[in-house]
């Protein structure tokens, strides 16, 4: 059985304290990412899953460990390649005798079972395996067999993937990808950051991420945080936006009607204002801003905006369409 831990409760001041302070132990680790490390926070915050995609050995994998550690989670990491089955990933009943004698089948948790599941290369995988944790992803479960098995709360599934390798890989299907509440791009760091990288990494001193906050404080700040008022001009705005991402829209640009043939889901207004409602408490509101919503919205939407082949052709990019949204939906 699993046991989540009771939410404590938090002032303004704490709940802000607690995230810097998690923000600077991550940072420790993981220089020249500034962005990717407040996006990452933000989705964790407002309990939403996170792609993470960029080319190997930008940190991806320290980032999801750093994580971890200053959350003090439990954290599992699945390496997805071709032949990874399932069973590998939710777990399975195995057969084992008794001390009567007699055998019975009893459940063998998978990996799927911590509270940060980082799943390393998601698209190596086929798309059987890539399904498995679409369950666990949106109903915080797992059915194996006929019988259905709670994951542990907090539960956050990181993935990564290579923008650039896609010889032996699977693009995730769309249901997957409109599970994940952003996608961020990890670019490689300038050459400031590099040096301090190269000089953290390549001596005698080993850094790591301190211990800032546990599963209970991190659920109180996710209740926090759904607390923040939204007025309703913001939540309009936020639904223009993602009309506009839409073709048949009478909001959608020129840029959208020409190369898009399906626009974001209503799960990226809803990655918007709870990304947003986190933000604003960060910058020290108590209320989301517009801006708080239009800041987020190449996170939350460039990966539910499907091009038709036109766009593909043309190279455009979901960035630039999600640009074109915003520039329509300006006030």
């Amino acid at each position: 059985m699993t046991i989540t831990p009771a939410p404590t409760t938090l002032t303004p001041d704490q709940f802000n304290a607690t995230a810097a302070r998690i923000e600077a132990e991550v940072s420790k680790i993981i220089i020249g990412q500034a962005d990717v490390i407040r996006h990452t926070l933000l989705a964790i915050i407002a309990n939403g899953h996170v792609l993470l995609e960029g080319l190997p050995g930008l940190g991806k994998t320290s980032l999801v460990r750093a994580f971890a550690d200053a959350l003090d989670l439990r954290f599992s990491r699945i390496q997805f390649t071709p032949d990874l089955m399932p069973a590998d990933i939710v777990g399975t009943d195995i057969l084992e005798e008794q001390e009567s004698g007699r055998r019975a089948f009893r459940f063998q948790a998978g990996p799927v079972f911590a509270n940060i599941v980082l799943a390393d290369e998601i698209n190596r995988a086929s798309p059987k395996t890539q399904s498995a944790l679409l369950e666990a992803m949106q109903e915080r479960t797992v059915t194996v067999l006929g019988r259905t098995y709670k994951v542990q709360s907090p539960f956050f599934v990181l993935a990564t993937q290579n923008p650039i390798d896609m010889e032996g890989t699977y693009p995730l299907p769309e249901a997957q990808l409109d599970r994940f509440m952003f996608k961020l791009n990890v670019g490689f760091p300038d050459a400031d950051a590099l040096a301090t990288i190269l000089d953290q990494t390549t001596g005698d001193k080993t850094t790591s991420a301190q211990r800032v906050a546990d599963a209970s404080t991190l659920l109180a700040m996710n209740a926090y945080a759904r607390q923040v008022p939204a007025a309703s001009a913001v939540v309009r705005h936020a639904a223009a936006l993602i009309s506009a991402t839409h073709p048949e829209s009478d909001l959608a640009p020129e840029l959208v009607r020409k190369y898009v043939r399906y626009g974001s889901s209503p799960r990226g207004a809803q990655a918007l204002l709870l990304g947003a409602r986190s933000l604003a408490l960060l910058s020290g509101r108590f209320n989301v801003a517009i801006d708080d919503v239009r800041s987020l919205a190449a996170a939350a939407l460039r990966h539910r905006i499907l091009l038709n082949f036109e766009g593909q052709a043309d190279g455009i990019r979901t960035d630039d369409v999600v640009q074109a949204a915003l520039s329509a939906t300006s006030a």
